[in-house]
This record gives structure tokens, C-alpha cells and sequence, in this order.
């Protein structure tokens, strides 16, 4: 029985990879909230700001205590001199009016949550986190999160933690800081589980409640049969990686289910996870991806592909 619930990721709603209008924003928001998602993950990252816009407009006139958004901290949002020109270069098709800059100071984690809350139209942020602090991780540690829990104690925001694809990082944040909760970034998935190592173990330890995203590693896990062509963290999939994805997908069939079925499930059957956090570009993704999570595999896949060396034992205990 998988223990989590299904969370909207909204960094395509700050067009990545390709550009959708305001309507399409607002109907994958709709499909998700019709398929009982209450969960909204985003960030200033994600299309310099749009998502959080597009995210704010959304949700706006539902009631407030029926939803939950967590946004991040870390990068600000300055102004290019002139509105800048061409596309942002970060993998968002979206015109490059401001360029980001690291800043985890306790004056730049102060006003990315001011500027979130606007964007947003909120008056409170339910999950505030360090987002991919290990590219400033002493700044982070030392400044960073002494920010956030001020904000915690001021009311601003209702939890706090921090979100990253590093498991050495992530593992030192939990250990240091027994953060409320964290979001893991493609480190628990159907494909590989490095998480296992260090960061559940201090999760466990320090009871830290744990979002588990990026569940598709980008893409490669997303599809029935995967390809060659399909991205893996952000980036062309390697052929070792496709070859694996594929004998995943070999031992799902056989077990009647799909690769992105069971890679769904599998991201919310542990114990400390409380939610999956899935992204979508239309809501046809959205619903396809509630369907196939609401009817998780039968529970003989999980050591089928443990036999087959297809998946870490530990993931099991």
C-alpha cells in the first residue's frame, strides 16, 4: 500500500524546456486539484519567478488551509539593466529579464521569501527550503538556515528544511540541523537509491519528514519503453542508464504493470516519505499519473527486481 501522497511539482509551469500559456498553467493547476493533489512545490528557480506567479493565480480563491506550497530560498531574482535580451539560459523559455544569483545571507533568504509571497499572493509559505545549498553549503548552514527558523518563529512560514539532489549534502543538512523536512531530488528512485546510504538513516534519526521528487530521474523512467533520447538529470540519458531503465521495465511487464507505475509507487512506499512530487507539462500527465499511482503494482515486482539485481535490497527492509 503506498504510504504517500501525490504532489504537484510546478517547474513546468515556469515553461521548462518548452514555453505553454497562462490557460495551460491554470488547467494543469485544475487537473491536479481535481485529482485530489493539495501539495504545490515550486520555486523563484523555476522560469525566474513565472512558476510562482502562474502557481499564486492558479490557486487563488481556493480556500487556504485545503492546500499546501512549499518554495525555496537561494537564489535572488536581480533585474538584467534594459530587460535583458533572448531566452534565459537555465533550461526555461522564458525571456531573461533578471539572472539569479546565489545568496543563502539571512538579508537574501528575507527577501526571496518577500518576493515569493508576492508572486505567490500569500501571506505564509507552508515549507520554506534551502534549495541545492550545496553551492554555498557553509553560507547555508551558517546563514541560511538560522534564517529560515527565524521566519518559522515569526509565523512567515509553517515548516522548514531544504531540497537537493546531493545526498552528501542533504545527509549533513539532517545530521546539523534536524531540519522539519527535506525534499530528495532523484536520489530515491526506481533506478538508483543513494538515499539509502546516509540521508534516510538521518531522516529516521532525526525525524525529518521526507518529499521525494524528481521520481522519473527527468524523464527516463517516465515512458512504458525507454529510449535512447530521453533525458536524465536534465541532460541526455546515458546508454548504460537506458539499458538498466529498460530491464526495469522488462520485469515490470512481466509482472503486469508499467515502468512509470511502479517507479511511482516505489517513490512513495517508504515509510518517511510523505509525498511524491511529480511534475507535468498538460493535464493530461496529471491525470495519467494519479491513475497509475492510485493503482500501485503487486507486491511480488519489488523482489523480482531484486533478484534480477535491478534494485538495492535495503529499499525492501
Amino acid at each position: 500500500m503506498t504510504r504517500a501522497a501525490l504532489a504537484l511539482g510546478c517547474a513546468q509551469l515556469g515553461n521548462l524546456y518548452r514555453a505553454i500559456d497562462d490557460e495551460h498553467a491554470a488547467a494543469i493547476v485544475d487537473a491536479a486539484w481535481d485529482a485530489g493533489i493539495r501539495y504545490f512545490d515550486t520555486a523563484p528557480h523555476y522560469g525566474l519567478g513565472l512558476s510562482e506567479r502562474r502557481l499564486g493565480a492558479a490557486l487563488a480563491g481556493r480556500p487556504r488551509a485545503a492546500y499546501t506550497v512549499s518554495t525555496k530560498v537561494g537564489r535572488v531574482l536581480e533585474p538584467v539593466p534594459g530587460g535583458g535580451a533572448g531566452l534565459d539560459d537555465a533550461g526555461f523559455v522564458v525571456p531573461a529579464t533578471h539572472r539569479r544569483v546565489w545568496d543563502f545571507s539571512r538579508d537574501g533568504v528575507r527577501r526571496s521569501l518577500a518576493e515569493s509571497l508576492a508572486r505567490l499572493g500569500l501571506d505564509r509559505i507552508d515549507l520554506a527550503l534551502l534549495h541545492d545549498p550545496e553551492h554555498r553549503p557553509d553560507q547555508a548552514l551558517a546563514e541560511g538556515y538560522p534564517a529560515l527558523r527565524q521566519l518559522k518563529d515569526e509565523g512567515v512560514v509553517g515548516a522548514i528544511g531544504i531540497g537537493s539532489m546531493d545526498p552528501a549534502v542533504l545527509a549533513r543538512f539532517v545530521t546539523e540541523c534536524a531540519p522539519d523536512e527535506i525534499i530528495v531530488a532523484g536520489r530515491y528512485t526506481l533506478l538508483e537509491q543513494p538515499a539509502l546510504d546516509a540521508v534516510l538513516p538521518a531522516c529516521a534519526a532525526a525525524g525529518t519528514v521526507v518529499h521525494n521528487a524528481a521520481i522519473f530521474n527527468s524523464g527516463l523512467l517516465a515512458m512504458d519503453r525507454p529510449h535512447a533520447g530521453l533525458p536524465y538529470e536534465y541532460g541526455p540519458a546515458p546508454a548504460e542508464l537506458v539499458a538498466r531503465a529498460g530491464a526495469i521495465a522488462d520485469v515490470c511487464a512481466a509482472h503486469g504493470t508499467t515502468l512509470p507505475a511502479a517507479a511511482l509507487a516505489f517513490a512513495g512506499d517508504h515509510p518517511l516519505v510523505r509525498s511524491v512530487i511529480v511534475g507535468a507539462d498538460s493535464p493530461e500527465q496529471v491525470r495519467r499519473n494519479a491513475e497509475l499511482f492510485a493503482k500501485p503494482p503487486a507486491p511480488e515486482l519489488w523482489p523480482a527486481l531484486v533478484a534480477a539485481g535491478l534494485l538495492d535490497p535495503r529499499a525492501l527492509a
